[in-house]
């Protein structure tokens, strides 16, 4: 008993500040020691002109195993308690640890152990030092994604100052989101954001051993990773503290919420294809108990994409956008923003699939089945038609995939913005336009323009997303690295003080904030890419009122007809 009270209070002294750990060393790496394991990483120069060397630390268990019982149950923290003084082994870090499952799932691609993350640091950074902290969560339609496709050297070694760079697995599809009533009466829906929760948490306990200050963290996302970030501003109805101080959300994805209905139909689906019960108390122990490969197959037989984050009453009290309607979310810091054409690659069909007017009535809404005829209706009110007179649209496509942009992703950061900074009162509110195409997507299909995750491809080393957890990194040429660098200057300057001005490079324009007291107006940047080396074509717009009427209605649409979270 005494041992244990000792072990307790010298991990309580240690987490103070007050008592240090021993320095280990490694053949392997820098040691970074957290007292009840120490971890090994690997120290490299990134290409360009960068400040100097970044040290990486990959793989590191943030959360128990969620194996056996803990499979489809909230992660639980390890035990984190000062072993042995601190002299504990050093692990081997150099490398990210496995992708959580995919979908589709293939057995010996991901894993279920999965929930680990990765540090970036200056390699000079040491306990002390504070740095502000910037944690990526993937997107991927909370059915794929992985982190080794969104390396954060650059934006650690570019930032004047210094930052830490952290980016957190979460389990997805159903591992990460299986819902209805059996999971409720014996486990936890949502598990997937319960996972980024539990990474943040453990970066409050721990990145101050990396360098890392942790009151001054900010989480960023995009797509399903950007709906993460609302999610995760909007969790418990902004009762709880959130363990961050701002967010960056990219190109907000929100698709159609699961009903009651449809949750126990995946969930038949699921248990039909691991051999196990549909329901009664049976079901889950039998689910928890199934091969990998039984779950494999059952990750295989449905919907693509369909079991994803539901309103379980708890973590996600109501639909986010009711939550932030009503005022009842975080008050952070924050950056909202989208591509050009995101609607593009959702709109569910080429430039020859929209010809007439019941083309845009019917195609984009095969996604929204929730979505009424009275509402459709009004909404090609919204969306004149290219042939009336004064209509912004310059075909039945542009139409269309502007309509789909603003349902699924570009609307709600005008939506969050508005409500962060008029209800909430936060000044360091921001907006932005990606309008850069990835030039690889954009070889492909020429006709998407400056598609969804465009702006990834610019701010994660030309990266881009396949199958099974594949990625691919193309290098930049001399005007896309200039947008590169001067959008990671924003981004990490917003990190670092909550004004993407204020660390901004030199030649590029000030960032206004969305809103300013006394103004109607409301402001975003448009980041471009230029025509000469050393030089981008980024300027600031402001929000028109058709755009600002067309967001509006679709809020609306989304709190009464309940189509999305």
């Amino acid at each position: 008993m005494f041992q244990l009270l000792s072990l307790l209070l010298l991990t309580a002294l240690v987490h103070a500040g007050q008592v240090s750990l021993p320095e280990l060393q490694s053949p392997l790496g820098p040691v970074v020691n957290l007292g009840y394991a120490a971890y090994a990483g690997n120290t490299t120069s990134p290409s360009g002109e960068l400040n100097g060397p970044v040290t990486f630390f990959g793989g590191m268990p943030f959360a128990q195993p969620p194996l056996g019982d803990l499979r489809f149950r909230a992660p639980q923290q390890l035990d984190e308690e000062i072993k042995n003084g601190g002299y504990v082994p050093v692990t081997d870090a150099r490398n990210f640890g496995p992708a959580c499952i995919q979908q589709p799932a293939v057995v010996g691609v991901g894993s279920e152990d999965c929930l680990q993350l990765n540090v970036w640091k200056p390699a000079n950074a040491t306990e002390g030092d504070n740095l502000p902290v910037v944690i990526y969560v993937y997107g991927g339609g909370f059915y794929y994604g992985t982190t080794q496709g969104f390396p954060l050297y650059d934006w650690v070694a570019q930032h004047p100052g210094g930052i830490i760079g952290v980016s957190v697995s979460y389990r997805l599809n159903v591992l990460g989101f299986l819902s209805g009533s059996a999971v409720r009466a014996d486990g936890d829906e949502n598990a997937g954001l319960l996972d980024q929760r539990a990474g943040f948490e453990w970066v409050q306990r721990h990145i101050s051993k990396f360098g890392g200050d942790p009151s001054e963290v900010t989480i960023v996302g995009e797509s399903a990773g950007g709906a993460s970030m609302v999610m995760q501003v909007v969790a418990y109805g902004g009762t709880q503290p959130p363990p961050f101080k701002r967010a960056v959300a990219h190109s907000i994805g929100f698709g159609p919420t699961a009903n009651t209905t449809q949750m126990e139909v995946y969930f038949k689906n699921v248990t039909d294809a691991a051999g196990c019960p549909s329901s009664g108390e049976e079901a889950m122990g039998c689910l928890r108990s199934a091969s990998l490969g039984a779950i494999v197959s059952a990750v295989n037989h449905v919907p693509t994409g369909m079991v994803s984050p539901v309103i379980d009453g708890k973590f996600l009290p109501d639909y986010p956008s009711r939550l932030i309607a009503s005022g009842n979310f975080s008050t952070v810091d924050f950056i909202g923003g989208h591509c050009t054409n995101d609607g593009r690659t959702f709109v569910g069909g080429s430039p020859t699939s929209f010809t007439t007017d019941e083309d845009v009535a019917t195609i984009p809404f095969k996604r929204w089945p929730g979505i009424t005829n009275e509402t459709i209706q009004q909404a090609l009110q919204l969306y004149p038609s290219p042939d009336v007179p004064g209509s912004p649209f310059t075909s039945q496509y542009d139409r269309a995939s502007t309509m789909a942009g603003d349902i699924i992703f570009t609307c709600m950061d005008y939506f969050l913005a508005n409500q962060m900074s008029q209800v909430k009162g936060v000044s360091n509110v921001y907006t932005y336009r990606w309008n850069a195409p990835d030039p690889v997507l954009l070889a492909a299909a020429p006709y998407e323009g400056v598609m969804h995750t465009s702006d990834l491809y610019f701010l994660f080393d030309g990266t881009n997303s396949g199958p099974n957890a594949g990625f691919t990194f193309t290098p930049f040429n001399s005007t896309e690295a200039t947008l590169s660098a001067e959008a990671i200057a924003y981004w990490t300057s917003f990190v670092s003080t909550g004004n993407p001005t204020s660390e901004k490079q030199s030649n590029s324009p000030t960032w206004a904030p969305f809103a300013t007291p006394g103004s109607s107006a409301r402001y975003g940047i448009v980041l471009t890419e230029g025509n000469v080396t050393g030089t981008t074509l980024t300027s600031m717009e402001t929000f028109t009122a058709d755009h600002i009427e067309r967001c509006q209605f679709w809020m609306q649409a989304n709190v009464t007809d309940q189509t999305t979270i």
